[in-house]
């Protein structure tokens, strides 16, 4: 048995990202930051460390994340670990690891609009809202993959 499961409650680096596959499949990028911070024993020192997630969303999902997401808001995201490669421009193979998003929720006011969004409010009359949450089960191949 084993199990593959990743739960992360961060804030945008950037902008999401959002491209298509040559198949018409959508999908968004964007990068969570979670920090911690601890105070050193023998120093008194208070110190702050920051990690950085790829996040990978697809489908209906990926254009809802770039819809409403923005650099800065804090999101909920569970997923899965995954690692892919590919060949550089100049031949050298490359690794990323990151993570591939089933549930995205939206917490807080999205900063452009300064806006909440109400939990009961159709999809396609949806405004940015506080606490949004959309999970997809979709699964893409890596050669649907556009970077």
């Amino acid at each position: 048995m084993s199990v593959n499961k990743v739960i992360i409650l961060g804030r945008l680096g950037q902008d999401p990202e959002l491209k298509y596959t040559p198949s018409g499949a959508a999908v968004c990028n964007f990068s969570l930051a979670t920090s911690e911070s601890w105070t050193d024993k023998n120093s008194g020192q208070k110190n702050e460390r920051t990690e950085w997630h790829r996040i990978v969303v697809w489908g209906k999902l990926a254009e809802l994340c770039n819809q409403y997401l923005s650099k800065g808001r804090q999101a909920f995201v569970e997923g899965k670990l995954q690692t892919r490669s590919w060949d550089d421009k100049d031949g050298n193979k490359r690794y990323t690891t990151e993570i591939s998003a089933t549930t995205v929720q939206f917490i807080g006011a999205n900063q452009s609009t300064g806006s909440t969004m109400n939990n009961s409010a159709p999809m396609e009359n949806a405004a940015p809202q506080a606490d949004y949450t959309v999970t997809t089960d979709a699964s893409f191949a890596s050669d649907d993959i556009p970077f």
